[in-house]
């Protein structure tokens, strides 16, 4: 018994130092060396801050670009997604919900056309990203609201897209809330 006991105390040692102590001491360096010094990288309008730039909002004014579904209603000390599965009569309903409103919204566009995260729950419920074709089928109901040229519009969202991780790691994406901030300095 000894013969076991002493090397599983040991391990058990140096596996409390590496996990409670190394690992979120080394956490901690990282977060205070990333954009917000580890508190969260704020959006500031004029001085007043307007948002965290990864949490997503709600935005469902027609004159703005939608933000991706939340079910956690986009609050982020209840992050979470749904647990309903892709055949679960709820969660279909839910869906054909989000899609017939966007539809309501967006006359223009096609129900094949809408990119699926304009109708579904991301994992966590506060992604504060859409793709670039979910701005882009959004864009003639702004330009209709506002009274702004699509092109106008379209330049934007081409602006606002931020590259995959050293053109590599992830899909493009583009940040609703600093979309919608740029958006209403138009004129």
């Amino acid at each position: 018994m000894k013969k076991y006991l002493l090397p599983s105390l040991k391990l058990t040692a140096v596996f409390i130092i590496l996990c409670a102590l190394i690992y979120p001491l080394f956490i901690s360096v990282v977060a205070k060396l990333s954009p917000g010094g580890g508190k969260a990288e704020t959006i500031s309008v004029n001085g007043k801050v307007v948002g965290y730039a990864n949490i997503g909002q709600k935005f469902t004014d027609d004159k703005y670009f939608w933000s991706r579904p939340s079910a956690a209603a986009y609050n982020a000390a209840g992050s979470t997604g749904s647990n309903k599965g892709p055949t679960n009569p709820d969660y279909l309903k839910d869906v054909q919900s989000k899609i017939d409103t966007f539809l309501v919204h967006n006359p223009t566009v096609k129900k094949s056309e809408i990119p699926s995260e304009l109708v579904t729950y991301s994992g966590s419920g506060l992604d504060p990203d859409i793709s670039a074709q979910g701005a882009y089928v959004q864009v003639a109901r702004i330009a209709k609201t506002r009274n702004i040229s699509e092109e106008k519009i379209k330049e934007l969202v081409a602006q606002q897209i931020q590259k995959p991780l050293l053109g590599l790691f992830g899909p493009e994406k583009v940040n609703v809330l600093k979309l919608n901030i740029e958006l209403d300095k138009l004129k």
